[in-house]
């Protein structure tokens, strides 16, 4: 590994600059990835083609220069081992098929059907020059694309099945923690040095439905995973993050990784001893160039600590920004970051 940076803050030691990556970074913004991604009907044949699932996640290294690589896959993949169909039509996003018999969801022994992701891993830890991200969706993320068998906006589907059927909904949310122990642990088996869990639709709750609903299990998917790995930094990425950062704390995550609804410098002086990382807003990319440098200068100035802390966006790239302009972004991040460093260790 030529370039370690990411994980140096991981793990809070000293570094020159804060390390960038972006979430989404490989995805359709980049010329590069439509020209393979073209080549696939199913989005899913895609992920599960090593070989190519592999060029498009170390594109974003090779034409950003980002500090880490994440591998490409998606979220719900894990799902179809434990008996839910899954399939994405064009332009509308996952559609799932289930009967709602969720103590007939296989929960164990799951790996076997995901080996394409653990190939991806040991092709990624092989090639990368930086550290490699696994990850997977938190247990009520993906509960709500089971509940609601497709995207939703508000949820709607979801907290009322959470609400009405506890019962069902506490099975359901067992089953996937069960499988996501399991399938963490094989990608920290395959070579994933960081993994990242994505809680995106956490937003949807309360803060008492947070602690009542789902907390428990983030909770214990985290320490399965620390007794089995504990040199292995996992972040917790959740949005909503002013809602529910009070609890997101003492998960025992190294690292959280926040939206835009939290201000950087108070949470990174209010929890000193965890690793922050995030919260630009995607929006930003879409800006000028000199406005892009002053988002960042004005970031990048306020984060009151020296280590322990990753630059990324609050939420993923969106598809109609430029090539040009993320590269310039990660460029100013480095740049402006090594400046400050050694603006305070000559000031």
């Amino acid at each position: 590994m030529k370039n370690d940076i990411f994980l140096k803050s991981l793990k809070k030691e000293p570094i020159e600059r804060y390390p960038v990556w972006l979430m989404r970074q490989a995805g359709r913004y980049l010329p590069e990835y439509r020209a393979i991604r073209q080549k696939y009907k199913s989005f899913l044949d895609f992920c599960k083609n090593v070989e190519d699932a592999a060029v498009v996640s170390l594109q974003p290294v090779d034409i950003l220069s980002v500090d880490a690589v994440i591998m490409f896959s998606d979220i719900l993949v894990l799902l179809e081992p434990m008996g839910i169909k899954v399939s994405f039509e064009a332009g509308e996003g996952p559609k799932l098929e289930h009967d709602f018999d969720f103590k007939s969801l296989k929960s164990k022994d799951i790996a076997k059907d995901l080996g394409y992701v653990f190939e991806l891993l040991k092709v990624l830890k092989e090639k990368s020059p930086v550290p490699v991200i696994g990850f997977c969706g938190a247990p009520f993320t993906l509960a709500s694309y089971v509940i609601e068998k497709e995207s939703s906006r508000d949820f709607t589907k979801t907290k009322v099945f959470m609400y009405e059927n506890q019962k069902d909904f506490h099975i359901l949310m067992e089953k996937l923690s069960e499988a996501l122990v399991e399938y963490i642990d094989n990608q920290i088996k395959s070579g994933a040095d960081v993994i990242q869990i994505f809680d995106s639709w956490s937003m949807s709750l309360s803060r008492f439905a947070y602690k009542e609903y789902v907390h428990k299990y983030n909770a214990f998917i985290i320490k399965s995973i620390k007794q089995k790995h504990p040199n292995t930094p996992i972040i917790y990425f959740f949005r909503g993050s002013s809602s529910h950062i009070e609890d997101a704390v003492d998960l025992g995550a190294e690292a959280l990784s926040v939206d835009w609804s939290v201000c950087i410098n108070d949470v990174c002086k209010r929890y000193p001893d965890l690793v922050f990382q995030g919260n630009l807003e995607p929006q930003i990319l879409l800006l000028d160039k000199d406005n892009i440098r002053k988002h960042v200068e004005e970031f990048v100035m306020c984060i009151p600590r020296d280590t322990a802390f990753v630059v990324n966006l609050g939420h993923g790239i969106t598809p109609d920004v430029s090539k040009d302009n993320v590269k310039y972004f990660v460029e100013c991040v480095k740049e402006v970051s090594y400046g400050k460093r050694n603006l305070s260790k000559n000031g």
